[in-house]
């Protein structure tokens, strides 16, 4: 069940969940804001706790406003994309054939047939990051299921519009946003190791954060430095 209340200007949505604390969120691209609460607690409580921060709201949202975004993809010759942090530019190949990229040194090189649009285009990119996140997740979800002796029993890639990943702990299954597959590969561990404590312990609490800085002491560095790098120009799926 979904609410939500208004402090002035501010519009902050409202979820309650079977969780045990209440939970601020502030997210891309706009600063949307989100409490997740306990069912059963009142809006007055909620509300009196979005005031009390109000300035921490306000900081974030800020930092969004300053946050660098990606110019609108056109999927042009030599225009720049990036691959596990790393920038490629593109080289769109028309010809007869199946659609394919392959990367070749600093080049993105995207094959496609002489009739695609620039749709046709978008879709092929995306379904190709998507490929990689599926090729390169497993292995690190493997990793970390023996340190934390749980087994994660279904993964989805998707372009996500609120989150980089998010998880099910009833049914052991996490999700992880396609725009990972542009990000440092250790930015892509850092969400799954994120995601895989939640199926553990469900929120942000001190017992979660203890387990972060137990498996991964620089997780506040990779996650500092996910947040910092560029996102979509259009509101899209974080």
């Amino acid at each position: 069940m979904s609410q939500q209340i208004k402090l002035g200007a501010l519009a902050i949505d409202i979820e309650f969940k079977n969780i045990k604390n209440v939970h601020l969120g502030v997210y891309p691209p706009h600063g949307r804001v989100r409490i997740a609460a306990p069912k059963g607690t009142s809006l007055d409580r909620i509300r009196v706790f979005a005031i009390s921060q109000l300035s921490w709201i306000k900081k974030q949202q800020a930092k969004l406003r300053e946050q660098l975004r990606e110019t609108p993809r056109e999927y042009l010759n030599r225009e720049s994309h990036f691959v596990w942090g790393k920038r490629f530019l593109l080289k769109v190949v028309r010809e007869e054939a199946p659609p394919f990229i392959e990367l070749q040194h600093a080049k993105m090189i995207l094959h496609v047939r002489p009739s695609a649009s620039s749709d046709k285009c978008k879709a092929e990119v995306e379904q190709w990051y998507r490929d990689q996140i599926k090729k390169v997740a497993p292995r690190i979800i493997e990793k970390w299921e023996k340190i934390l002796r749980l087994k994660v029993k279904a993964i989805y890639v998707q372009r996500m519009r609120t989150m980089w990943g998010s998880c099910s702990p009833a049914r052991k299954a996490i999700r992880l946003n396609t725009d990972l597959a542009k990000k440092p590969r250790q930015c892509l561990e850092y969400i799954i190791l994120h995601e895989m404590i939640h199926l553990i312990e469900p929120t942000h609490n001190a017992r979660f954060v203890s387990l972060m800085d137990k498996h991964m002491p620089r997780w506040p560095l990779l996650r500092r430095r996910l947040n910092d790098l560029p996102v979509r120009h259009e509101e899209w799926g974080y």
